[in-house]
């Protein structure tokens, strides 16, 4: 049947990684590294991305467009 079972093993080193990311916040630390690895992801990649969104925002139009059509608008 499902359901627990009383013979079940659990290996040490899964239990400890689990317990590692529940309390992960408990442990946390700014070092350079970390800092860097924030700035990246929360503001490098989105600044760059809105950079392109911005750059080519109404440039390209693919509806109504025909083969020998250019879909670059200026």
């Amino acid at each position: 049947m499902a359901g627990p079972n009383k013979n079940l093993m659990l290996d040490p080193a899964l239990q400890k990684y689990y317990e590692m990311t529940v309390n992960r916040y408990k442990f946390f630390r700014w070092t350079p590294r970390t800092a860097w690895i924030t700035f990246c992801y929360v503001g490098l990649v989105p600044g760059i991305l809105a950079y392109a969104a911005y750059k080519t925002d109404g440039k390209f139009d693919f509806k109504g467009k025909r083969r020998e059509d250019t879909i670059v608008e200026f």
